[in-house]
């Protein structure tokens, strides 16, 4: 039986970082009223202790914003779930009537056997029988690892074009590498996890990490360690779509997140070139390298060219 392919749409990813409260609003605002995602994920994802800052008094009104304005909104997860407050939380999470949901983490699907939800980029997903398997409990769309290679998205999205399932592909923002128990945030401050003072907020796109010789290397946001590089996988949507991905995921940063969005739309949506649009990408200032390794079956950090990709 043949599936329809869905339309590719573009999506905006749950911001992993801690920012302001003041400064999280006017960012949603602006994404309701000026971006053309078409959905937005919400909700702290890397760590419970920041949730009284901006979820537990604004997380409603934002969703309800967003859904005037015509966004699609999908509440995600915890990545990590350690403590009994954070189950609780879970649960309630878990228990909401009404809201697509995103898990980030396997203990969440105790409580969303056969509810449908969405699997976030966070739960490893490598394979085709593991997507059949969260299918089969509910999973009824897959955001795809960051680290994956090609060959692995075009695997994989066959499988979901066969269950009728969405997947997605991060394509713009620094990639997620790994989570810890620990918190480095507060390590690097000489504090612990239960006294961090919340030292994360003081880095609004994460804390870089260089090398003993000073050379950015990585990137650090609370347990999570990320990518100094900002993956880039704007000239390969085209491919990307060609091998059954259904949704292109950028994620927040504290640069011009509205410009990202409509360049990325634009060339989704073939009014302009990839080349025009990586010319105007290039132009916003962001100030990390480009990277596009891993899809291309390289090391994370590196950039392959258009030309060379094309022949590869």
């Amino acid at each position: 039986m043949e599936v329809s392919p869905m339309a590719a749409e573009l999506t905006l990813g749950p911001n992993l970082f801690h920012w302001p409260a003041e400064m999280k609003l006017d960012f949603y605002n602006r994404i309701a009223d000026e971006s053309p995602v078409s959905t937005v994920y919400l909700g702290e994802v890397i760590c419970s202790k920041r949730t009284p800052f901006f979820d537990d008094h604004h997380m409603d009104k934002v969703a309800e914003r967003l859904e005037r304005a015509g966004k699609k909104v999908v509440f995600s997860s915890f990545s990590e779930v350690v403590i009994k407050r954070e189950r609780n939380l879970l649960r309630q999470w878990a228990e909401q009537e009404g809201r697509d949901l995103e898990v980030n983490n396997t203990a969440a699907l105790l409580y969303l056997k056969n509810k449908p939800h969405r699997i976030g980029a966070l739960l490893n997903v490598y394979n085709e029988d593991t997507m059949a398997y969260l299918h089969e409990q509910g999973a009824n769309h897959f955001a795809l690892l960051p680290e994956l290679p090609r060959k692995a998205v075009a695997e994989l999205g066959k499988k979901a074009g066969e269950l009728g399932v969405g997947v997605e592909v991060q394509v713009f923002g620094r990639a997620s590498l790994a989570l810890s128990a620990r918190c480095y945030h507060a390590r690097a401050h000489a504090r612990t996890k239960d006294n961090c003072q919340f030292v994360c907020g003081e880095d609004c796109d994460g804390m870089i990490l260089n090398t003993m010789d000073e050379k950015p290397f990585l990137v650090v946001n609370g347990i999570q360690t990320l990518s100094y590089g900002y993956l880039d996988l704007l000239p390969d949507i085209a491919d990307m779509k060609a091998l059954g991905v259904t949704h292109f995921r950028v994620m927040p940063h504290s640069c011009d997140m509205i410009a990202v969005t409509r360049l990325f739309d634009d060339v989704l949506a073939e009014r302009i070139g990839v080349d025009e649009g990586e010319a105007k990408l290039r132009e916003l200032g962001i100030e990390a390298p480009f990277v596009n390794g891993f899809y291309h079956g390289k090391a994370g950090h590196d950039w392959t060219a258009r030309a060379a990709a094309e022949l590869a």
